[in-house]
């Protein structure tokens, strides 16, 4: 994320708790050894008290060195109390030295800005704070401190002098490039963790991470795969639903790039845990998610994030039981003034759009009612195993159930595991739950799971003879059809000997082209 005109980073700091009789009850229930994990397998006692014990919670990023200054403090006496202060990056000239944005060192804050003291009124009026490392304009500590001590020493200096229990490390660039960085901060901050559970400690880490409508990059899940080998327990994954770019495709809006960046997600983070030998089931796994919209006008011209997104966003968020919503950022939760000439080009201060003041706020936090530092005391374990799977039955499947010898052209949906997967392209023996991290490895998109209820929807299929099989030998016109493992395809020039399974790989160069669902249809009722 990038901060305004005059802060380079986002800062996340925890206020002090309240004691409410929520927080009592959530105690005792983790006195009593309750772990972050449920399963689908166990009873639903477990599953349901899991789900209870954790509430879902919402705090804004605050860009703190932004001009003008943001009062975040006033905060305190609205129901969005909760902050991510913006960030806490390198010196440039002492590298691990801690600075905000690198324009001011906390000492040097707390009498330019009264940081610590507008903290404290937050807290006074019930806000939480937490502190964001890193982000896209300056080095997050790891990169430039290379000194492993004085590193523990500048991260331990942060968490001490906000006395908080959440971070989150905001990883873009080179922060996400550098290896030996990525390395240096896990260790660290594993180091970190058990440095407070010592002293009784706990401290919550959460990465927030650049994030496409195919998923997080190869960089961000390595940087996921280094924390959890090197132990480093995290709090959970945030992606930035924002700035999509090429990666989003023409006909997707904003709402649907940012929800399938989220399914995206769900199950990048199922394989990693997988291969770090922590099994999470779906609802564990939801729960470590968090989300981060770029309200109003994004960096990218053609990319607007609308009030009503944010709506849409937060009930599919909501429904999916994800654990976190923030978004970027509070400062520019206002409309623009009318001397603000042209709102395609990004404010610090203001959302481009004509939404009124704190309203993507409202929209977003809605449902998340919980407490951003109770993720500090919940530990993630494995969940129980089953000694069940999934069986998936024709009868009670909405679509086929996939088959090994099956082929699917793009767009055709099947059913496995309990799951529905949609064809990106055409495919065979391609298992659709295939643990791959990088979407373009497997050619299912995951739709979602299979609901109770469902019956099979009937899908059009023609029978053998409707037309001639493809035959490699054969020279076809334009205009001709023909059966390839059992669909229909229909020529769009003279052709020989170009399989019609290439069509799903370069459309426009292939001269076949699949018969649509409505061509079949119609085909049938003639040929009935």
């Amino acid at each position: 994320m990038k901060p305004s005109r005059a802060t380079i980073e986002t800062t996340y700091t925890e206020p002090v708790r309240r004691l409410s009789p929520w927080r009592v009850f959530g105690a005792l229930l983790l006195v009593g050894g309750l772990v972050y994990g449920t399963t689908l397998s166990v009873d639903k006692w477990q599953e349901t008290e899991s789900v209870t014990v954790y509430k879902p919670w919402f705090a804004a990023y605050v860009d703190v060195t932004s001009t003008p200054v943001y009062a975040f403090e006033q905060l305190g006496a609205t129901d969005t109390s909760d902050v991510v202060l913006a960030f806490i990056v390198s010196s440039t000239s002492e590298p691990c030295t801690p600075t905000w944005g690198t324009f001011y060192t906390m000492d040097a804050m707390a009498v330019a800005l009264d940081l610590d003291r507008r903290i404290a009124r937050l807290q006074q009026q019930g806000g939480r704070i937490a502190v964001s490392f890193g982000g896209a304009l300056n080095s997050e500590l790891a990169l430039e401190c290379k000194d492993s001590d004085a590193l523990f020493k500048a991260y331990q200096s942060v968490i001490d002098r906000y006395h908080i229990n959440t971070i989150d490390l905001d990883l873009e660039n080179q922060a996400l490039r550098d290896t030996e960085a990525s390395k240096r901060r896990a260790v660290t901050l594993a180091r970190l963790q058990e440095h407070y559970r010592e002293s009784d400690k706990n401290l919550a880490v959460w990465l927030t991470l650049p994030v496409a409508p195919q998923g997080l990059t190869p960089e961000g899940t390595n940087a996921i795969a280094q924390m959890l080998s090197n132990g480093v327990d995290l709090a959970g994954v945030n992606v930035m639903t924002m700035d999509y770019g090429g990666s989003r495709s023409a006909d997707q809006t904003m709402l649907d790039a940012s929800k399938q960046a989220l399914i995206e997600t769900h199950r990048q983070l199922g394989v990693l845990y997988k291969q770090a030998g922590i099994a999470l089931n779906s609802i564990s796994l939801w729960r470590k998610i968090g989300a981060t919209p770029m309200i109003g006008q994004n960096d990218v011209v053609e990319e607007v994030f609308t009030l009503e997104d944010a709506n849409a966003f937060n009930s599919f968020a909501l429904s999916n039981g994800i654990g976190r919503m923030s978004m970027w950022s509070a400062n520019r939760d206002i409309p623009c003034g009318e001397n603000y000439v042209d709102v395609k080009v990004v404010s610090d201060s203001c959302s481009g759009v004509k939404a009124p003041k704190l309203s993507f706020a409202q929209a977003l936090s809605n449902g998340f009612d919980g407490d951003l530092t109770q993720n500090a005391n919940i530990l993630t374990t494995a969940d129980p195993e089953s000694n069940s799977y999934v069986v998936d039955v024709p009868e009670r499947s909405p679509y086929q159930v996939w088959q090994e010898t099956g082929a699917y052209p793009k767009g055709v949906k099947v059913v496995w595991h309990g799951n529905v997967y949609e064809a990106k392209w055409w495919t065979k023996k391609d298992l659709p739950d295939n643990p791959v991290l990088q979407s373009y490895e497997t050619p299912w998109q995951l739709v979602g799971p299979v609901l109770s209820g469902e019956k099979p929807i009937q899908q059009p299929t023609l029978p053998a003879g409707t037309y001639p099989k493809w035959s490699g030998e054969t020279t076809y016109d334009g205009g001709d059809r023909v059966l390839f493992d059992g669909m229909p395809f229909q020529a769009k020039w003279w052709n020989q000997g170009e399989s019609p399974a290439k069509s799903a790989a370069n459309s426009d160069a292939s001269p076949w082209i699949p018969l649509t669902q409505a061509q079949i249809m119609d085909i049938l009722k003639g040929v009935k």
